[in-house]
């Protein structure tokens, strides 16, 4: 039997980009995910496919396991000779009962490492445009629990240090106890006009942030309903984030926008949209699977040097053609004299990450196009065109070439399945609490999406990367409320920041 190991990684505060090259690499060499309530879903992302994926979320009077529960779990699973990545919210030994963890697994014999993360405690007040130390403020940080064991029967805080220690203190956990908290730091002399901020799902598009003074702040809490996961702040550099806000100032902050793509496509998108300050969330509605008929396609391929042109449609049907190209052939020169065409600037991109060049390109990102850029380059009377794309596509490009003459072979290179998995948890996110708009890249992404009759979210605006898209969304009877003026990603992203930027004014 292998030797197992357990990586205990800090999953960071949120933000899925804020997890380390370490920790992302623990995460694609494991066996076994074991991740908490505080780790971002979309973390599990880079985990291997068949990875075991177990829950172990801890909140305020919910636990899925006790923390002895978990001990155990990692030691049966790292000496069954697995491979664990321990996903934990922050930083694993700050706070997060990490170093129980540890202790665990060396009682047991398990061989462990630890891979520090970033913590909330600087990660979400800099997201709030609060820096924890500043020249001009303060020269010292204090980082604390505000929880404690509810069947204590005195505090274990030390008001009296902290109101006397100088510089930014930091809290995490114990939102919940802010009035008594706020009331025994002013007790113990802490000004009751400290500035003070509470930070909630800090580096991720759900981010709040409320402000006020060491006296007030636990009232403007209740009134606001501000609930954990929260960290606190006090100190003067709270006064800077009126300047230095620079996250939650970004254009799309706090929109909740529910990407359909297929799980492996969602990613650039999602990514796009957080770097714009969204809440972006995958819920994939399709899955690329090969194709159909599987001889049949490689035999297209394989005789494709015998063609006039090489049509491609989308960027799945260039990758699927130049990976079985590639399986049957060892030189690229094999592919002849042929020419290739490519609908859109992400599929030429496609075609030229195997290092094959695109001869064609129409402006417009559609179909149709592809006919007048052609006719530019040559008289498409009898020449021989293979065409690589979905199965089941639109017939208008095969139907029209081949009235103008052409000989057309299709070769079916893939098909889109409706997705039957929520990996991510964004349908079961969807259907919780909705969005402020849904994208769709393609037809049958809106086909699938239509086809889980989710319950109708109030004020959801749908978005479409084309004309192509939005047609079948109308015959769907969905509304259009965005269209992409150029058809690709990029463009459907730019769509987006402005159809919500009279609401940001």
């Amino acid at each position: 039997m292998p030797e197992g190991i357990c990586h205990l990684v800090g999953a960071g505060p949120g933000d899925p980009l804020l997890l380390t090259l370490k920790g992302r690499e623990c995460l694609r060499r494991a066996d076994v995910v074991v991740y908490d309530y505080l780790s971002n879903p979309a973390l599990l992302q880079w985990a291997p496919e068949g990875a075991e994926q177990i829950y172990v979320g801890k909140k305020a009077g919910a636990h899925t396991l006790r923390q002895e529960e978990i001990n155990a779990l990692l030691v049966e699973k790292t000496s069954a000779g697995k491979i664990v990545a321990r996903l934990k919210g922050g930083d694993p030994f700050l706070f997060g009962r990490g170093g129980e963890e540890a202790e665990a697994l060396v009682a047991a014999g398990c061989r462990f490492e630890v891979v520090p993360g970033v913590t909330s405690a600087i990660g979400g007040p800099a997201y709030a445009g609060i820096p924890v130390t500043h020249r001009a403020h303060n020269t010292m940080l204090t980082i604390f629990t505000g929880h404690e064991d509810p069947t204590k029967t005195e505090s274990s805080i030390d008001y009296a240090a902290l109101a006397a220690a100088p510089g930014t203190k930091v809290m995490l956990m114990g939102v919940e106890r802010l009035a008594t908290i706020t009331a025994g730091l002013m007790a113990a002399g802490m000004a009751a006009g400290m500035p003070v901020a509470l930070i909630r799902w800090a580096t991720t598009g759900e981010q709040k942030t409320l402000t006020g003074t060491l006296e007030e702040i636990a009232e403007k809490a209740a009134a606001a309903s501000f609930k954990a996961p929260a960290v606190a702040v006090f100190g003067e550099v709270v006064n800077l984030r009126g300047s230095l806000n620079w996250f939650e100032s970004l254009p799309l902050f706090g929109k909740r926008i529910g990407v359909t793509r297929t799980r492996q496509q969602a990613g650039e998108m999602v990514q796009q949209l957080r770097a714009l300050g969204a809440d972006a969330f995958e819920m994939p509605t399709i899955r690329i699977e090969s194709a159909p008929d599987k001889r049949a396609f490689y035999e297209a391929v394989a005789y494709a040097h015998s063609y006039d042109w090489l049509i491609f449609t989308s960027p799945n049907g260039a990758d699927a053609f130049f990976n079985v190209f590639f399986e049957l052939y060892k030189d690229a020169r094999s592919l002849g004299g042929v020419r290739i065409a490519a609908i859109g600037p992400a599929t030429a991109a496609r075609v030229n990450a195997f290092r094959f060049q695109v001869d064609v390109q129409p402006e417009k990102y559609v179909a149709e196009e592809i006919i007048s850029a052609l006719q530019k380059e040559t008289s498409i009377d009898n020449l021989k065109i293979l065409l690589a794309r979905a199965e089941g596509a639109r017939d208008v490009l095969p139907r029209e070439l081949t009235r103008l003459g052409a000989i057309i072979d299709e070769a079916v290179a893939y098909r889109t399945v409706p997705e039957t998995e929520d990996a991510s948890g964004g349908i079961r996110r969807y259907r919780e609490s909705g969005a402020d708009l849904v994208t769709f890249t393609s037809s049958s992404t809106a086909e699938n999406f239509h086809a889980l009759n989710l319950p109708p979210s109030e004020g959801v605006a749908y978005a479409s990367i084309g004309p192509v898209t939005s047609n079948t969304m109308r015959e769907l009877g969905m509304p259009v409320d965005v269209e992409a003026a150029v058809h690709d990603i990029p463009g459907l992203v730019d769509a987006i920041v402005k159809f919500f930027e009279p609401q940001n004014k």
